[in-house]
Formats: C-alpha cells, structure tokens, sequence
C-alpha cells in the first residue's frame, strides 16, 4: 500500500474531523459544506480502495486478506453512513457525527497498512 496515500487520506480526514468538531462545539447543524467536506474525504477514499483491489490482484496479498478486505469495506461505508446519519440528526450533533467519522477513518487506515505489511507466519 501506499503511505503516501494512506497519509494524505488521514490528514484529509483529520481536517474533516477538526472542522466538524468546531461546527458541533459552535452548536451549528450540519451544512451543505460539511456534506461536501465528507464528499471529498469519500473520493479519496474511493481511491484508496481501487488502488488496493489493483494491489490484492497484481502482487502479494497480505496473510489475513479477507480482513483487509471486510476492513476496506467499512472504510468505504462509514462516510455515507455517517452523512445519513448527521443528516437525520439536525442538531448541533450531525456534524459531531462527521467528527467521529473524522476520528476512526484513520484508525482504519492504520489498521489497513498493520494488515497489508504483517508478517507471513
């Protein structure tokens, strides 16, 4: 996998997490730009899961794929899950729901690279 990748993505997420963070402590409901915010963060995390499936066919395959794949899956699930969320939560805790969405992504990710560069036993 790539770190660069990898990187730019939990940094991306991060921001979002920030951001939405403020909004929720500002007492503010969620807003068209926070949805596109979670938009964005879902583009890249579109590009991540289509550079692993080109990874898992091409080259060497971590130990445990099939958790690297059930964790890509969530990876890709929780953006929209939280934005359907947030939308039906139209307090000050739609976008605390995007800044805890902020807040596992990398989690994920973290996991992803543990996964993808464990060593074979």
């Amino acid at each position: 996998m790539s770190d660069l990748w990898t990187t730019i993505v939990q940094l991306a997420s991060l921001v979002l997490a920030v951001w939405c963070g403020i909004s929720a402590f500002r007492g503010q409901p969620m807003l068209v730009p926070h949805l596109i915010g979670l938009a964005v963060l879902e583009v890249l995390l579109l590009v991540q899961l289509v550079l692993s499936i080109v990874l898992l066919v091409q080259g060497p395959r971590p130990p445990d794929t099939v958790t690297f794949v059930s964790y890509l899956v969530t990876l890709v699930l929780v953006p929209p899950a939280c934005a359907v969320w947030g939308l039906m939560e139209r307090s000050k805790w739609g976008p605390a729901v995007i800044a805890f969405a902020g807040l596992v992504l990398p989690v994920l990710m973290v996991r992803l690279e543990q996964l993808w560069n464990a060593p074979v036993v």
